[in-house]
């Protein structure tokens, strides 16, 4: 198989949904310089070379599939093309002093809220909407809170991190915070990674709900997706910190029904339920991670399209991580510094297309045909890596400065800084 040909195997949109995304003239891995190359069988079994090769002869495969990539998540290469060309991004890593404050604040008002609402029916016009609006609104922050220290980006200390994350789940009334820690490293270490990254849908969920009424079943119980996913898709082994969180919060639970009644939990609960259902700020599950993007054949936004960004006013209601791209590059900046962040490296984000509306979102997964549970990209492995040079090119093609150069050490200690803090789990 030739360079070129290799390339248009790359990545492929579900079959008989779209076309093949690849970028077939620059060489962007180290194996495409060398013309000796040639993928292992392994490789052309994959959906990708398989949904290249039929479309390379006109054929269009009538079942779906998702896009199957054999290059890498692209957050790797652009955290270091973003590092040599703006070494001051450094800088930005680190804790925020906002985030504490923030939990408390929220928690404090939903605690009041539901001694508001101790003494009103769960199904009444009051108690549904107070706990839509207001309550899906604070539990979707705390959800994010929880996600914004999980990569330690509240306080240095990572046990108190830890403990913070215990705290603000009292919200939620469900035990969650340390499980989802260790699920969501691997998110961001493996993205894409079939078996390992439980954010993906599995095939049978993409068999069975990739229709109109599937969609919205899905959009209105994600949560309850990604509870179930991973025991069926790669266990944790329990901690010390799992434990701790399920009697923390169970502990919590009983007090609050002691002192005002089952009400005020089942408040947080239906708040919980609203927050990651169909709620405008819960957009932000599909918007971050699935194929709805427009990409043109042959540019680094075919590479870059399994993570899209949306820079719209709700992200002031959710710890900015409407900033998905910046986020999944540097993993150790904090929610307040990401539009820096953006600033600083424009031209590495501006050309990668955006979502402007959360809502939207929802609507076009539901309703599109040619959206839905296949719109996902995965990989059978980490994928051959990719070159800095594919995001430099697309930054100087966008009618930018050059951009400059920094030492290779200097890469290398902001290379591990971007992770290491992030990533840190004990």
């Amino acid at each position: 198989m030739s360079t070129s040909s290799y390339f248009r195997s790359r990545a492929t949109r579900p079959r008989g949904k779209g076309h093949a995304h690849a970028l077939d003239k620059t060489p962007l891995t180290p194996s495409d310089t060398d013309p000796s190359y040639a993928p292992s069988e392994d490789s052309e079994g994959t959906g990708a070379s398989a949904g290249a090769g039929a479309e390379a002869v006109g054929f269009v495969d009538p079942f779906p599939d998702f896009m199957w990539m054999t290059t890498e998540e692209p957050h790797r290469s652009r955290r270091m093309a973003i590092l040599r060309a703006h070494p001051e991004v450094r800088k930005l890593m680190g804790p925020t002093p906002l985030t504490f404050p923030i939990v408390l604040l929220v928690l404090s008002t939903q605690l009041a809220l539901a001694y508001w609402l101790r003494s009103t029916h769960p199904l009444s016009p009051l108690f549904l909407l107070t706990a839509y609006t207001l309550g899906g609104t604070l539990n979707q922050n705390t959800f994010l809170a929880i996600h914004e220290i999980t990569h330690n980006l509240a306080f240095r200390s990572i046990r108190a991190n830890k403990l913070l994350a215990i705290v603000a789940n009292f919200a939620i009334g469900v035990p969650y915070a340390m499980a989802f820690k260790g699920y969501h490293i691997e998110h961001h270490k493996f993205l894409g990674e079939d078996g390992i990254d439980t954010d993906l849908p599995s095939r049978i969920e993409a068999i069975v709900l990739n229709n109109v009424a599937g969609k919205t079943f899905f959009a209105t119980f994600q949560l309850l997706f990604y509870a179930l996913r991973p025991g069926f898709i790669r266990s944790q082994k329990p901690t010390i910190w799992h434990g701790i969180n399920l009697l923390a919060v169970l502990s919590f639970d009983a007090v609050l029904v002691h002192f005002l009644g089952w009400n005020a939990l089942v408040y947080l609960l239906i708040s919980s339920f609203f927050a990651g259902s169909l709620h405008p700020c819960a957009a932000h599950f599909i918007a971050e991670h699935y194929l709805m993007s427009e990409v043109q054949d042959g540019t680094p936004q075919a590479l870059a399209q399994e993570t899209t960004s949306y820079y719209g006013w709700l992200n002031l209601l959710c710890y900015n991580v409407g900033y998905h791209n910046e986020h999944h590059d540097f993993p150790s900046i904090p929610w307040t510094r990401l539009p820096e962040l953006r600033r600083i490296a424009s031209e590495f984000y501006e050309p990668l297309p955006a979502h402007k509306s959360w809502p939207y979102v929802t609507y076009k997964f539901i309703t599109d045909p040619k959206v839905g549970m296949w719109s996902r990209a995965k990989r059978t492995s980490r994928g051959e890596k990719l070159q800095e040079r594919v995001w430099v090119d697309m930054a100087r093609g966008g009618g930018t400065e050059e951009v400059s150069e920094a030492e290779s050490s200097d890469v290398g200690k902001g290379m591990e800084e971007a992770v290491q803090r992030g990533y840190a789990s004990d």
